[in-house]
């Protein structure tokens, strides 16, 4: 077994490695990262649907979409992600207990009550510390999963809370669970460093020709291009989810303005108004501008930005409108 561990916070560069060692390498490999603060979205997942995107915008929080499928997570400094890659039979299942034993076990050795539990969770006293999931390329299986150390689970409740249900769609949605932290449960105090140092101390004296080693240049180089090819980029991490209806209404000082939008991998493709607001030129008009648009912040925001709201919805400001579409 090879045991890596990434050097960058980067959530773009350390998911983007995942997929360049499960399709450029036939080793074994236990892989380690630690972004920063990060939503990452399952691969079948409707983005807008899954995380509080005021919040977001506003933090500067940035969303990736993993290859992998299951359920939005979030990511800080205090959380430790894994990743198992190896050769895989295509006519056996991913057993996810099988492939947390590792963990299960290591976590037992610190004097932690850890178990697999539910489809696929480590659990602490019925507390979730770790979700994982799976993704298999060809003759490969890459399995990772969490590992909330010591998380601010504040945030994360924050970020992945949508803050109305406005969104009708057949993607994958999250589950949500009562989690803690690794820490907590700790004889002895230790960093998320020196934890990191013994899982992979671990891992050496548990399989046979592990050795730890490092991402070459030519690696590094061809992950960086991953990143800016895709994980980097709006259309794999919003455009790619899977076609939804988004409905929103918002009471302006002109009356009352209903909206349900249809769109298809993350843009705008059918649009209808109706509320009972008054305007002086056609709802068509305003329509016009917004179909093709990405449904995202920036996109809507420049369309409005250049038109004279008042126009199209007597009463309604600006904020309003951006309020009623995203």
């Amino acid at each position: 077994m090879i045991i890596l561990s990434s050097n960058t916070l980067s959530p773009y560069f350390n998911i983007a490695t995942e997929e360049f060692l499960i399709k450029s390498f036939s080793e074994e490999i236990a892989y380690f990262y630690i972004n920063s603060p990060t939503i990452i979205i399952g691969r079948h997942q409707n983005t807008l649907s899954e995380i509080n995107y005021k919040y977001v915008v506003s933090h500067n929080i940035p969303v990736v979409r993993r290859l992998s499928g299951g359920g939005a997570v979030f990511h800080d400094t205090g959380n430790l992600n894994f990743s198992f890659i190896s050769r895989f039979d295509n006519n056996a299942k991913v057993d996810f207990e099988y492939y947390t034993r590792p963990i299960v076990t290591f976590l037992q050795t610190l004097g932690v009550n850890a178990i697999f539990q539910g489809r696929n969770d480590i659990s602490i006293n019925d507390k979730k510390i770790s979700g994982n999931a799976s993704h298999i390329y060809k003759d490969r299986i890459c399995y990772h999963g969490t590992l909330l150390f010591n998380s601010d689970l504040s945030v994360l409740s924050s970020v992945l809370t949508p803050p109305d249900d406005k969104f009708s769609d057949k993607a994958v949605k999250s589950v949500k669970s009562r989690v803690a932290n690794i820490s907590d449960f700790l004889e002895t105090q230790m960093s998320i460093d020196e934890f990191l140092s013994i899982i992979k101390q671990y891992l050496l004296n548990s399989f046979e020709n592990s050795e730890c080693s490092n991402l070459s240049q030519h690696d590094i180089s061809a992950i960086r291009k991953l990143v800016d090819k895709k994980y980097n980029t709006w259309d794999w991490n919003y455009g790619h989810s899977p076609s939804y209806n988004f409905n929103n209404a918002v009471k302006t000082a002109g009356g009352k303005i209903v909206v349900s939008i249809n769109n298809i991998s993350g843009v705008i493709s059918d649009m209808t108004i109706s509320g009972d607001y008054f305007s002086t030129k056609p709802t068509s008009d305003f329509i016009d501008l917004l179909i093709g648009k990405r449904h995202e912040y920036n996109s809507v925001k420049d369309v409005i930005d250049n038109i004279a709201v008042e126009d199209f919805f007597i009463g309604a400001t600006k904020e309003d409108i951006l309020t009623l579409l995203i």
